[in-house]
């Protein structure tokens, strides 16, 4: 891990594409200014990407250079625990965060803020052929006979965890007990035919054709689409806010809580909504149409029943090893009965 920034050449990155260094105030060979090591799961990168073309334009960011590594959250948390530069990580859940703070490498205030360290959010969506010929609408027809679901694999995939507590969720918070919710995750992961690596992933699988469902964020529908590789998509009434964490580490350079500041401003939670992420603030100006939405002029729209970790789960520790255990996890067992794990 460095202790003081320096430029550099960006040359081979861990399980993630690099940033565009022209695109952000630099170039490739180098020359004057530092570099930001950013290390995220897969979904946010063309964001930070933009969010990184503004924040050169700043008298901090001016002269900032990017390495980037993005990947599975879980992968990349654990790579930064074995020694992954990282200056700054973005991870899916909060989980993966607090691996780095127990490992000594975040401070174990990361999340005291308003935000409570939180960077970017959106909802758990449907991904659907088009026309949407299987009729899916909402929870109940996930799991009938024939239905076949994408999801990414919640042993490496934050985005997968996500899925899987809305899954569950959902049951309860429509007055089932915890019995019946077993049995919904049970016919959920019954009828998933790939479990890819990432939530990144799970949209490339999808894409080439796979399943006809996708469980995705909402914003990954709608980069999809500004990218030219849509598909349709539908929020069901009931679903879950995703909440996505960012931190810097201890022994970066004062440059990072400069980014962290910018990605937490209004200009950067607005490149968050341009790329389909809902802003973490209501009150943030993003222009009121987003390119690729299911409806552009409504791009993010209320959903009438909204779950909540902290509300409905109550905290990352505790869901972890009730849900995610490797052995015990109820979703882990689902997985297992399924016959899907690995």
């Amino acid at each position: 891990m460095k202790r003081n920034l320096k430029t550099w050449v960006v040359g081979g990155l861990v399980g993630g594409l690099a940033l565009s260094l022209a695109a952000c105030g630099g170039d490739a060979d180098g020359g004057d200014g530092n570099t930001l090591s950013i290390v995220g799961f897969a979904v946010p990168e063309a964001a930070n990407k933009a969010i990184g073309e503004e924040f050169t334009k700043t008298d901090a960011g001016e002269g900032v250079k990017f390495k980037t590594s993005y990947g599975a959250s879980g992968d990349q948390s654990r790579a930064v625990e074995n020694g992954l530069d990282a200056d700054y990580v973005h991870f899916s859940v909060a989980s993966d965060v607090t691996r780095l703070v127990d490992d000594g490498l975040v401070d174990a205030d990361w999340d005291a803020g308003e935000n409570k360290g939180v960077v970017s959010r959106s909802v758990v969506v449907f991904g659907v052929r088009e026309g949407n010929p299987k009729g899916i609408e909402d929870w109940d027809d996930l799991i009938k006979p024939g239905v076949e679901i994408v999801t990414p694999n919640p042993a490496s995939s934050g985005a997968a965890r996500w899925n899987a507590l809305a899954a569950w969720g959902q049951v309860v918070a429509n007055g089932g007990t915890e019995a019946d919710a077993k049995a919904y995750v049970d016919k959920f992961f019954a009828n998933v035919v790939s479990l890819p690596g990432s939530g990144r992933d799970a949209t490339t699988s999808f894409l080439g054709g796979t399943g006809d469902v996708l469980m995705a964020y909402e914003n990954e529908a709608i980069l999809a689409a500004q990218n030219g590789e849509g598909f349709e998509y539908l929020i069901p009434e009931t679903t879950l806010l995703i909440e996505n964490p960012g931190a810097v580490l201890k022994d970066a350079d004062p440059v990072a809580q400069d980014w962290l500041d910018f990605v937490l401003s209004d200009e950067g939670q607005r490149q968050f909504a341009l790329t389909g992420f809902r802003p973490i603030r209501d009150d943030v100006d993003f222009g009121g149409t987003v390119e690729g939405a299911k409806d552009p002029s409504d791009p993010f729209p209320a959903v009438p029943n909204l779950l909540t970790v902290a509300k409905d789960f109550g905290d990352w520790d505790t869901l972890s090893t009730k849900f995610f255990d490797e052995e015990d996890g109820l979703i882990t067992k689902a997985i297992a009965a399924s016959g899907k794990a690995d």
